[in-house]
């Protein structure tokens, strides 16, 4: 059985790589174009892992990941950043917030894929 990973982002091309890149290797991709989007599918369904961006109309990827962290549904789903931004504060946040990696934009693929690898258990 695939491993169900959600990618959440505004831009549908990096959501269109990110699905190319994961489901070339034989992961299952949905995808969310926001936070709010990205929650409600988060606990509709169990993912192994969530990638999402970190500046997104709606629901940022910081409001996200609290929202997702504070709902049961949310345990032991690793999720990681894949943003643009890479300045030290941004990444303590998200940690604080719950997540457990950051990946700049633009992403390197076979990185993506290794991350997604490690934390998804596949």
């Amino acid at each position: 059985m695939s491993k169900k990973i959600l990618t959440i982002d505004d831009s549908k091309s990096v959501r269109q790589m990110i699905s190319m890149t994961l489901g070339s290797a034989g992961f299952t991709v949905e995808e969310a174009c926001d936070g709010a989007e990205g929650y409600e599918k988060a606990i509709a369904c169990g993912y192994d892992a969530i990638i999402t961006d970190l500046n997104m109309p709606n629901m940022s990827g910081l409001d996200f990941i609290r929202k997702f962290r504070a709902h049961p549904s949310s345990r032991g789903v690793p999720i990681i950043f894949l943003s643009t931004e890479s300045d030290d504060v941004s990444k303590r946040e998200a940690k604080s917030a719950g997540a457990i990696g950051w990946i700049v934009k633009p992403f390197d693929q076979n990185q993506l894929l290794a991350a997604i690898k490690k934390v998804a258990g596949a």
